[in-house]
């Protein structure tokens, strides 16, 4: 049985026990901010989401930069919140909040685990749109994260990233 979801001030002394760098904590928490404000709109539209389980999710979304900066600090984080006895649904935002998701073809390549890398619930759908819209920890459109993936000829991702944009904006009535 895994420990029950943790909440903001255990979620920040996580990051901090394990080291994450201060900008990654100031990130994490403007990334739960956003998550949580989208979120609450969502729930106001009548759609069933867990804000608990955002907030949780996005403050701990780069857990996995304690050790490591690169795309890899999902699977990083996703392994030390499963030692940490996180539950699943955390587990999950974390693994999966990379670039709107990764592809199984694009998971392989960069040799992880055989697994589902893409968001698939309403609430790591919330925390991987948001992470996108959070440079450091300031605002950013959206148009700004798609246009570098462009640049990096990262057009898959870019892609997703604008689906995913598509998919919460049209939830939210285009309201963010």
């Amino acid at each position: 049985m895994s420990s029950p979801l943790p909440n903001r001030e255990q979620a920040i002394e996580l990051l901090r026990k394990n080291h994450c760098p201060p900008q990654v904590v100031n990130h994490c928490i403007a990334v739960a901010d956003l998550s949580l404000e989208t979120a609450t709109k969502l729930g106001a539209r009548g759609l069933k989401i867990n804000i608990e389980l955002v907030e949780a999710g996005a403050l701990l979304h780069d857990l996995g930069r304690s050790k490591n900066h690169t795309v890899d600090h999902a699977i990083v984080g996703a392994q030390i919140a499963k030692e940490t006895g996180l539950p699943d649904p955390v587990i999950n935002i974390i693994k999966r909040h990379v670039g709107a998701g990764i592809t199984d073809e694009e998971a392989q390549w960069l040799g992880w685990p055989k697994d589902n890398y893409i968001p698939q619930t309403l609430e790591e759908k919330v925390v991987s749109y948001a992470d996108k819209l959070i440079d450091q920890s300031k605002r950013i459109p959206i148009e700004t994260e798609i246009e570098l993936l462009e640049k990096e000829n990262k057009s898959e991702a870019a892609q997703r990233v604008r689906k995913l944009h598509e998919e919460i904006t049209s939830l939210l009535g285009n309201k963010l």
